[in-house]
């Protein structure tokens, strides 16, 4: 069984929600990334979204917008992204690791050969932020050739045919964005999400996440209320860059993902149903 989906299973018999994390391979630097995804697991991260940095990130925000960047300048390439993944699944082989991408990047490296060396580096699932359902055959054929999960993302924009669509080929969990527009930390939880993750439930069994915006151990604690995971990327990259030169780097990711985890322990089994 995939990792992503013994987590989410051990994760519901204990009562708890998914805290998943996003972090830029690369950035500040592999060693670094390395030696801080093993902190987030320390602390209590069920999964890490790593992800592969491009050019043209049109999904995201200016926080992840320039952590690419910076990893892009310092020399990451996709190939270098998967040894850095390689390495973290060395150091926490139990922790589920998801590559986050875009598609352009997996076509220059091959589909054939990204999906092998994917799974070959431990990697557990993958999203490809601006792959459609309409144009994934190809990708989906990889993906269960090498036992890689393909987590698709829904908003609350999406229709209900577009919702069935991306139920019926998603697998892992459901990547729910809590909003139009791109990644970025926000203050508040959207009043309709709860609506949207209800409305998704009547296509999937598979885990919800709530990401894009989520920054805080109250967002987490709200949203676990009727989700079964979150994401947070934008204010961990935000926390890496402001400390990279802080000795005390990994102790303070270590705090912040695990308040935010403890978010993830304050609802009972089922009460998201």
């Amino acid at each position: 069984m995939n990792r992503i989906t013994q987590n989410f299973n051990t994760l519901k018999a204990r009562g708890e929600h998914a805290l998943i994390c996003f972090m830029t391979a690369g950035d500040p630097d592999i060693d670094k990334t390395v030696e801080l995804a093993s902190s987030l697991y320390d602390a209590g991260v069920d999964a890490l979204e790593l992800g592969i940095p491009f050019s043209d990130p049109l999904a995201d925000g200016p926080s992840i917008q320039a952590s690419s960047q910076r990893s892009l300048d310092s020399g990451m390439t996709a190939h270098k992204a998967l040894q850095c993944a390689a390495r973290i699944h060395e150091r926490v082989p139990l922790l589920p690791l998801v590559l986050m991408t875009y598609y352009n990047p997996v076509l220059r490296y091959g589909m054939t050969e990204f999906a092998r060396d994917a799974a070959a580096s431990g990697v557990d699932g993958v999203i490809i932020t601006d792959l459609t359902p309409e144009e994934s055959a190809e990708w989906q054929h990889h993906a269960q050739v090498n036992q890689l999960a393909t987590i698709y993302l829904l908003a609350p924009t999406s229709t209900d045919d577009r919702v069935s669509s991306v139920c019926k080929i998603c697998s892992g969990f459901v990547y729910c964005v809590s909003r139009t527009g791109v990644t970025g930390a926000r203050q508040d939880v959207p009043q309709d999400l709860k609506d949207t993750i209800s409305r998704i439930r009547r296509y999937t069994d598979l885990p919800i996440a709530v990401g894009f915006g989520v920054s805080s151990p109250e967002h987490v604690k709200a949203i676990s209320a009727f989700a079964d995971g979150v994401v947070v990327g934008s204010s961990l990259v935000d926390l890496i860059h402001n400390n990279r030169d802080n000795r005390d780097l990994h102790n303070v990711a270590y705090e912040y993902c695990a308040s935010l985890k403890a978010g993830t322990r304050t609802v009972t089994a089922g009460s998201q149903q």
